[in-house]
């Protein structure tokens, strides 16, 4: 039983390294968060949610692997090499194809301009819930370009 809780400690570890040390990841985290707070004035279906929550997940999961490649890769050989390049770009280019498709999927879900209307009407009426809006984006921002400080960064020779 022990083991096994160790396994969620070490998952936990890893996604909190990556939210740490990747922006991309914290650019996705972000996107999330909006994407789950603006959904609710978009009336979806739980079809319509499982499909944004797996899109999310998906998103978020191919950034963890992309930066666990990235990581091996950079760990295996500091030289120039052609298959390490090839392994990277393609770990890239997953989250990029997902992002895509994660976009156009928000299209066909967002791409009602009643939930846009319902969105401003609440806003506009809630002037407090606007402010704290705004808030939450200022903050998000923060999140997003702040890089960590080098000591946090975990060394790429394996702490020597």
């Amino acid at each position: 039983m022990i083991d096994f809780l160790k396994g969620f400690r070490y998952a936990f570890s890893g996604i909190i390294h990556c939210i740490k040390n990747e922006r991309n990841m914290r650019i996705h985290i972000v996107a999330a968060l909006y994407v789950l707070m603006f959904a609710r004035f978009f009336a979806f279906t739980r079809t319509e949610y499982a499909v944004l929550l797996l899109t999310i997940g998906g998103v978020i999961s191919a950034e963890a692997i992309n930066t666990a490649v990235e990581n091996l890769a950079d760990k295996i050989s500091k030289k120039q090499d052609a298959l390490i390049k090839a392994a990277k770009d393609a770990a890239a280019g997953a989250v990029l194809i997902l992002a895509v498709f994660s976009v156009l999927i928000a299209i066909f879900l967002f791409g009602n301009i009643g939930g846009f209307i319902s969105m401003y009407n609440f806003y506009i009426s809630h002037p407090l819930d606007f402010a704290v809006l705004i808030l939450i984006t200022m903050i998000s921002i923060i999140f997003i370009v702040t890089a960590p400080k080098k000591g946090n960064k975990v060394k790429k020779d394996g702490g020597k």
